[in-house]
């Protein structure tokens, strides 16, 4: 099974839930981790199985003007700093854009630490949008905290059983049984 992992981070807490889920894939699938910016066909072509997971922004997925909110945050707290590819493409316009996925996929965000229902889901928003591309989930989409809430990381080790159980999921859901390969 091949596994790639496409997000988007602003501060570092959903590149750090992705190497988490990418961790649990990792005991049954080959992964690869990609920044939305750096999603291109050549990328994901050889993948099996797709997790896209970006942060919860206003209810949902990021925007131009959340991202360049982030950065204004960055710039008047010298204790945040941005990820280096932060102000460029989201999920949403990635999604938008019509990308070439592979069959399987599932979702994922991270939000801050509060009711789901006071921050709202990105992940139940990607969702969405990858069912409308035909695609078919494996796993329910998976919400996490923040690592920068999580303070006993548990949350981290809840993504990394996501991520286990979304490769295991894809298997079983095709049948594959791929060796061990390099993507």
């Amino acid at each position: 099974m091949r596994t790639v992992i496409v997000y988007e981070s602003q501060f570092g807490n959903t590149r750090q839930v992705a190497d988490a889920i990418a961790e649990g894939a990792r005991q049954v699938s080959e992964v690869r981790m990609v920044n939305v910016n750096d999603a291109t066909p050549e990328r994901l072509d050889s993948a099996d199985l797709v997790l896209v997971g970006g942060p919860t922004h206003v209810h949902g997925m990021s925007r131009p003007e959340t991202r360049a909110q982030a950065q204004r945050i960055a710039d008047a707290d010298d204790n945040l700093i941005l990820e280096p590819q932060a102000p460029g493409t989201g999920i949403r316009e990635w999604l938008e854009s019509g990308p070439v996925l592979p069959a399987l996929v599932a979702a994922f965000d991270t939000r801050a630490d509060a009711a789901k229902w006071l921050t709202g889901s990105a992940a139940r928003h990607i969702a969405k949008r990858l069912r409308g591309h035909g695609r078919t989930m494996v796993i329910e989409p998976g919400s996490f905290l923040a690592p920068d809430n999580d303070i006993d990381l548990s949350e981290v080790e809840r993504a990394r059983d996501w991520g286990a159980r979304a490769a295991r999921s894809a298997i079983e859901t095709t049948g594959l049984d791929y060796a061990r390969r390099t993507i």
